[in-house]
């Protein structure tokens, strides 16, 4: 029978609850929470862009409960749509679809010495 110390017990219960598991593996993309790679970045654009538009509205001089409440609206809106990215471009998704657009449709050519010269 083991006996423990409730010092210990509590210890290691607050080590359990701070300890984030954030890579996967080796040359894995880093996930953290359902996030995966560029999107941690994004998410923590819209935190730090809430952040400054709090302050801007504060410092006008708008009721700081109407604040809180935009900025929650506001931050739920951000987090929703981050993860939605996430999940459904993942890793390297969104990138692709970017540079799908650059890629032209149709090719015109009126003159055949483009051709002649292959």
């Amino acid at each position: 029978m083991q006996v423990r110390l409730a010092s210990e017990t509590f210890k290691n219960i607050i080590m359990a609850n701070s300890i984030y598991k954030i890579n996967k593996g080796i040359n894995k993309a880093i996930e953290f929470r359902g996030l995966k790679a560029q999107y941690i970045w994004y998410l923590g654009g819209g935190v730090i862009g809430l952040m400054i538009l709090f302050a801007i509205m504060y410092i006008i001089g708008i009721n700081s409960f109407i604040c809180v409440g935009l900025i929650l609206t506001a931050g739920t809106f951000v987090f929703m749509y981050v993860y939605k990215l996430s999940n459904k471009y993942g890793q390297h998704g969104m990138k692709k679809k970017i540079a799908r657009r650059s890629i032209p449709t149709v090719i015109k050519s009126y003159d055949r010495k483009l051709f002649r010269a292959l």
